[in-house]
């Protein structure tokens, strides 16, 4: 290879991180805009003296918007491509961010918060897609981890952000809404000027890197070709959509994902009012004790893709990617009911902390552990769909955790329901997932 190919190769091979690193931004704000409402909930509940029943069912409605935009999301970006379905995404939460500030009753904050929810849902399956459109298999989990590392550190430095916002204007719980959507406009620019559909749509990518990204596919075609030829897949690349959704990994990944994601609708509800009522946190220490597990969650999403590819050139990627997110919820279920059950702050903080940083270990792989029985053609899809059924937990968590401590004035019950609900489907992953072997080549 001449040194002028080298030096495009390698323009193409950096800019495929590019594309990642504007992914990791929009999925910061993502989360930023989401977890403004936790933070500024004590406020709101306290202006209008809403009881923790109606905000579960506030908190709760944006999951009815947000749920079937997880399956939508994915299905249009195969259709349509990434690039524009995030887009619109983008514009839309950020709307409905901004016109969070509008709210005055219950009713009127639910019908903005289920609008809001339409722009929130894509953001998961859009991303898996983007990066199996720019990542071959083999750094597929180090590529989704990185990407989605954002989404706790956008909760990291939102809850001090917002908090200092709310300060500047007096203790406004409206001004964060406001600059936080207007800030999406510049967000939403940077993503159309950044990111293609594909590698071979953007001039500065290498032809050597298309090639590369076409090799893998052809590699994982193979792979699923000789699966079903077994009887161990769907059908092939005409299979029906429906035929992928009814495989047992799909399925029994779906489910872990809903485990996964109730604790941590639970945590991104009601951890602020748990410390406020139980704890008597006043909003400056909210800011830091709101934000350290979400630094934690940060870390645990970087480190959980790049430590399963690692651990895949040993042991197979599959069985890293599936181990980890069974043993990981095992240790989340383990570690999240003694948070309602500790005196000091510091210690809820601190194990917290560790629920956080372990669920994001976690969280890096579900999208990746599915890759090997769909074709990239369905990949949205079937990750929007598995996305889906993860946030349906969205809805009733919030909804029966309000209840419980509502009615038995207990947050260890609250929080054992929770941990019970994320180790029931780890175990049913452990027993019915499988697929075929990845490659691990470097």
């Amino acid at each position: 290879m001449s040194a002028t190919e080298v030096k495009t190769e390698r323009g193409g091979l950096r800019y495929r991180w590019f594309v990642l690193s504007a992914n990791f931004l929009v999925l910061g704000l993502n989360y930023a805009d989401r977890a403004a409402i936790g933070v500024a909930a004590p406020l709101i509940i306290a202006e209008y003296g809403f009881s923790k029943a109606t905000w579960g069912w506030i908190s709760a409605i944006f999951f009815v918007g947000y749920a079937p935009f997880c399956f939508i999301g994915g299905f249009t970006a195969d259709k349509f491509g990434p690039r524009k379905v995030m887009a619109w995404a983008i514009g839309w939460w950020s709307l409905f961010t901004a016109l969070t500030a509008t709210g005055f009753s219950a009713a009127s904050f639910m019908v903005i918060r289920f609008l809001f929810g339409f722009g929130e849902g894509p953001q998961a399956s859009v991303t898996a897609k983007t990066m199996s459109n720019w990542f071959p298999q083999r750094r597929l989990g180090t590529a989704l981890g990185l990407s989605q590392a954002s989404t706790p550190l956008g909760g990291a430095i939102g809850t001090p952000v917002v908090v200092a916002i709310m300060s500047a204007f007096g203790g406004s719980w409206r001004a964060p809404f406001i600059i936080l959507g207007a800030l999406g406009v510049f967000f939403l620019i940077g993503w159309w000027t950044i990111v293609r559909d594909r590698p071979a749509e953007h001039p500065r990518v290498s032809a050597a890197e298309v090639e590369e990204l076409a090799a893998d596919e052809r590699e994982l075609a193979a792979a699923q070709n000789l699966a079903t030829s077994r009887g161990e897949g769907a059908g092939g690349e005409n299979a029906s959509l429906t035929s992928y959704l009814r495989q047992p990994l799909v399925l029994t990944t779906a489910l872990s994902y809903f485990g996964y994601s109730w604790v941590l609708y639970t945590f991104l509800t009601w951890f602020p009012i748990f410390l406020t009522e139980a704890h008597g946190v006043d909003l400056k220490g909210l800011a830091v004790a709101g934000a350290l597990p979400w630094v934690a969650g940060f870390v645990g999403l970087a480190l959980g893709g790049i430590f399963t590819d690692a651990l895949g050139r040993k042991v197979g990627l599959f069985a890293a990617r599936k181990w980890t997110v069974v043993v990981g919820l095992i240790v989340v279920a383990l570690a999240f009911t003694p948070v309602g059950i500790v005196s000091s702050t510091g210690a809820a903080v601190a194990l917290m902390g560790v629920v956080v940083f372990v669920l994001y270990i976690v969280g890096a792989q579900f999208f990746a552990l599915i890759g090997p029985v769909i074709p990239k053609a369905r990949y949205g899809s079937v990750s929007g769909f598995v996305h889906f059924i993860a946030n349906l937990s969205g809805i009733f968590a919030p909804i029966l955790v309000g209840y419980l401590v509502e009615d038995t004035q207990s947050w260890i019950l609250a929080f054992g329901v929770s941990a019970l609900i994320a180790a029931v489907p780890a175990v049913l992953l452990a027993f019915f997932g499988r697929a075929q072997t990845l490659t691990t080549r470097s």
